[in-house]
């Protein structure tokens, strides 16, 4: 059951992925772009399936697995437009929030579990306060971008618990240190190099939500 679970998602997220690639080709979406996908052909795809794959795992036929694979999809979306175009589009940023939200709900209802949706709720918020304190003392380090993702990534942390939200949240200071490290020794980079920080935002918080079952509960 689980192989065949594993097996869907993964052809699913190939599907889903394309789509992605295709989406950010276009961006900015009304303005005359010609190229086909944003990334040449299977890096998004595989990426895609690979975190539907690790969805699947984490969460098996739940009530909240779609939510988690709307993320996974959302994320990888709002990630490749980040590293091209160092921009988290509010086209994308602000339906996601309200799709997850409903799909939280859903799975709230189903599971009839509302103190979950409560919390996911808070962390949504409180990750959002946090990064537009940092953003207000420090715009140069944050977009206000940036600071909307954490609402998002905030409202699915919160889900899982608030350890996750304290770590995840942290995790992605810590994956653009290491990036920027990782670019500075390899001279991708100057010391005055920029880096987008929405990329590290998720990598931080799908590693906060694989590792939960194990470490934050």
């Amino acid at each position: 059951m689980v192989i065949a679970l594993a097996v869907g998602a993964a052809v699913l997220g190939l599907l889903v992925g394309h789509g992605v690639n295709r989406a950010a080709g276009r961006f900015p979406w009304g303005a005359d772009a010609d190229r086909a996908v944003a990334v040449r052909l299977p890096a998004v795809e595989a990426a895609t399936a690979l975190l539907f794959v690790l969805a699947v795992l984490r969460f098996s036929l739940s009530w909240e697995l779609p939510a988690f694979l709307f993320l996974a999809a959302a994320g990888v979306l709002l990630g490749v437009i980040d590293l091209q175009h160092r921009l988290l589009p509010n086209r994308v940023v602000g339906p996601a929030i309200g799709i997850g939200a409903a799909l939280l709900a859903l799975a709230a209802a189903g599971e009839q579990d509302w103190p979950s949706l409560l919390r996911a709720a808070l962390g949504g918020v409180a990750l959002f306060t946090v990064f537009l304190v940092l953003a207000l003392i420090a715009p140069s380090g944050l977009a206000m971008g940036d600071v909307k993702l954490a609402a998002l990534l905030g409202l699915y942390l919160g889900w899982i618990g608030w350890n996750a939200v304290v770590i995840g949240g942290a995790a992605g200071f810590v994956v653009q240190a290491a990036a920027a490290l990782v670019l500075l020794a390899t001279r991708r980079i100057g010391l005055r190099g920029e880096l987008p920080f929405g990329p590290a935002m998720l990598i931080g918080t799908a590693l906060a939500i694989g590792w939960s079952d194990a470490l934050l509960r």
